[in-house]
């Protein structure tokens, strides 16, 4: 039932999750749903944790650097295969078992590297930070990344002559370069984990 949940939800976002829709998937009564979750919400709760079961948990035998990056860049890609993941598991107040142990092996990698607490607190909250709103970001955007250079050299031409130097150099540039510019998502991790690095008690 939640893997056809999540389904529903590639094609049409959470939004299109609900109780007729999806016992018409399943072709059964929406009635007989409620034998197995008592109302949406359950619903919503299930795919949330069942997407976050898919990021790969951090050992806590492993380099706690290269663990965590390798963790979030498996959350990053997963993220980005279901658009609507992101802003639903943010927004869950019931953290499901996968979550739980995703989080709980984050935090044991920080705090099994020495970090104490209010800085293992302060680096969650920076992964995720980083992790759900890049992904967000992604999605906002009005072009593809492969238009990024036609869409930077339309932004150029737009821009009032002799205004705004600085935007108009980084748009010159993107629209010309050989290879583009490519988004990158573990450039920032990396400047979180080598500044978390620099915390790191000796």
């Amino acid at each position: 039932m939640l893997r056809a949940a999540i389904r529903l939800a590639d094609e049409g976002g959470f939004e299109a999750v609900s109780m007729r829709r999806l016992g018409q998937v399943l072709g059964v009564e929406a009635m007989s749903l409620y034998k197995h979750v008592a109302n949406k919400d359950d619903i919503l709760d299930g795919i949330a944790d069942l997407v976050t079961g898919d990021f790969e948990v951090p050992p806590n035998d492993a380099d706690w650097k290269s663990a965590i990056r390798r963790s979030v860049i498996s959350a990053h890609q997963v993220l980005l295969r279901h658009p609507w993941a992101s802003s639903l598991i943010e927004s869950r107040r019931n953290a499901g078992p996968a979550r739980l142990r995703f989080l709980d092996a984050v935090i044991g990698a920080l705090a099994g590297a020495g970090f104490t607490m209010p800085t293992v607190i302060r680096a969650v909250m920076a992964l995720d930070s980083h992790t759900y709103g890049f992904v967000l970001q992604e999605q906002a955007w009005p072009y593809d990344a492969d238009d990024a250079p036609e869409a930077a050299a339309s932004f150029a031409r737009g821009l009032p002559p002799g205004a705004y130097p600085n935007l108009r150099a980084m748009a010159e540039m993107v629209a010309t370069a050989e290879r583009g510019v490519p988004v990158n998502f573990e450039f920032g991790l990396d400047l979180i984990l080598d500044g978390l690095e620099r915390l790191q008690p000796t």
